[in-house]
């Protein structure tokens, strides 16, 4: 007696891949996106009972312009999402800080910034990476600078920024300190 074969699924044809927004083949062909939701946002709130803007309600305060900005070069707007990343940790943050006074070897940020080596070395490799660095060997030592100033900008106006909200803040979790970061920080 013969059992009976069971059939095959059947299958849709497969599609090839798309590339995801950020995905380096998207990059390399071009066709880089904005992502449609940070991936930083909130959930996404319901609008049940809301009602939505209509034209007539919606009116603009006259110190603010009514058209929105033209966008800059995606290129642009991706290279300068890496810079961000690149400084987008306590760390490397105070790195910048000092090295927004003086220029510095590694031993020197350690002592200063109270890190272990391995993890200072770490994150100026980052930095190095993303051109906010660059290190020039001296005997056997490497000193390292910054490459620009506008650098440090970016890194003293976020930093006075957050001292000015967290003047504000009357509840949260304390930041933890620098030191306490070694184990749970990568780059």
């Amino acid at each position: 007696m013969e059992r009976p074969r069971p059939q095959a699924a059947v299958r849709a044809p497969a599609r090839p891949p798309q590339p995801q927004s950020g995905d380096p083949a998207s990059r390399l062909a071009g066709k880089e996106t904005m992502p449609a939701v940070s991936p930083d946002s909130e959930p996404a709130r319901s609008t049940a009972g809301l009602a939505l803007d209509s034209t007539a309600d919606h009116v603009h305060s006259p110190e603010r312009a009514a058209r929105p900005v033209p966008l800059r070069d995606q290129r642009i707007l991706v290279e300068a999402g890496e810079l961000l990343r690149a400084l987008a940790a306590p760390v490397r943050i105070a790195i910048v800080l000092q090295l927004r006074e003086a220029e510095r070897c590694v031993h020197e940020l350690v002592d200063a910034l109270g890190v272990a080596q391995p993890l200072i070395s770490q994150h100026l490799r980052v930095l190095k990476s993303a051109g906010v660095v660059h290190g020039e060997r001296h005997g056997r030592e490497v000193v390292y600078r910054l490459v620009d100033e506008h650098l440090a900008h970016i890194v003293v106006d976020a930093a006075a920024h957050a001292e000015e909200i967290s003047g504000t803040r009357s509840h949260g979790p304390a930041p933890r300190s620098i030191a306490s970061q070694q184990e749970t920080e990568t780059a």
